[in-house]
């Protein structure tokens, strides 16, 4: 299991995806509150909601696996293994941050926990991991490559082009579309005729499957089976992971006025919180108020600590502004 701030007691599978998820609402939930105090200026989009999917995914990975996100991957950072305090630096802005301030919440690095740099262009990560996933394959690592990327990516010619060249050459990639019903502010009705995105993968001559993305146990159990088949050489999967985005397209506000029905989708969405419901098991299974109380605490004091990091560091100095900046020979 990959993750920040692993507890030094020993955890079940359940418990430590249970405080992964914990972990990535209460940052997410943090940096809400500082966008709206003014101290984040970075646009942040968030994925309060959504966190049984990254868990779930990158428990079934290898730190040398590679991970690609896009815009909305805080939680896809975290659960790969990402440092938390690099993560909330780079959202401040600040020297310490793992793109050294340059990036901000849309562009999160972490090269040794096989994160190489998210992307907010829409579909871009889908072209990203097959690439990684062909490197992989010619190098005979035995490396998986997972591409994260929403609904709205799948209307892209990048999506399909690129399952088509995965299943002819039966790369070891996992495209991981996270199904929140919406493309900015456009519903899926809205944007498509029909409710078929998990089907484009028969279409394209690989496996596919639908999953309850608010179920992280059931989310690792789809991901864990479709990283054997990759790494056994049997080719890519494509997994539409159901779920809800609590918050709107970015920032912390619910966008409750977007689309016609998103108030009352919201109400029904929040009773299948992924946090609530895997809680639950595990309160089923003895684990007891305290531990969750404890569990909590120590998440809660994790990021304040990442936060009053990132507030002590220092911004980037004005001599590094042309650093990593492409400039002609010519000088043209």
């Amino acid at each position: 299991m990959q993750g920040t701030g692993a507890s030094n007691e020993v955890m079940t599978i359940e418990q430590s995806l249970w405080r992964m998820m914990v972990l990535i609402r209460a940052v997410e939930n943090r940096i809400g509150e500082l966008v709206l105090a003014g101290e984040i200026k970075t646009p942040c989009h968030l994925s309060i909601g959504q966190e049984a999917i990254p868990a779930g995914v990158c428990a079934a990975l290898q730190p040398d696996d590679s991970l690609w996100g896009g815009h909305r991957s805080h939680g896809h950072y975290l659960a790969k293994g990402g440092d938390l305090r690099a993560m909330m630096a780079e959202i401040f802005g600040k020297a310490t941050g793992c793109a050294r301030g340059r990036g901000g919440s849309m562009h999160l690095v972490d090269t040794a926990q096989g994160i190489f740099g998210t992307v907010p262009l829409v579909a871009a990560t889908i072209p990203l991991a097959v690439g990684a996933a062909l490197s992989a394959k010619l190098r005979g690592t035995g490396q998986i490559a997972v591409a994260f990327f929403g609904d709205g990516a799948t209307d892209e010619g990048h999506f399909h082009e690129s399952l088509t060249l995965a299943a002819l050459y039966r790369l070891p990639v996992l495209f991981v579309c996270e199904n929140n019903l919406y493309s900015t502010h456009l519903t899926l009705k809205e944007r498509r005729v029909k409710d078929n995105i998990v089907e484009s993968a028969d279409l394209h001559g690989l496996s596919g499957e639908r999953v309850d993305g608010n179920d992280v146990m059931a989310v690792q159990s789809s991901a864990q089976q479709a990283v054997q088949r990759a790494r056994a050489g049997n080719g890519p999967t494509l997994l539409e992971c159901r779920t809800y985005r609590w918050r709107g397209h970015v920032g912390p506000a619910a966008d409750l006025e977007v689309g016609e029905d998103r108030r009352r989708e919201l109400d029904e969405w929040r009773q299948r919180d992924p946090i609530a419901r895997c809680r639950e098991r595990l309160r089923a299974q003895g684990l007891s108020s305290e531990r969750f109380e404890s569990l909590e605490a120590a998440v809660r004091d994790e990021v304040e600590e990442a936060v009053t990091f990132a507030r002590q560091s220092p911004a980037p100095d004005d001599s590094e502004l042309l650093h990593h900046v492409y400039v002609s020979r010519r000088g043209v």
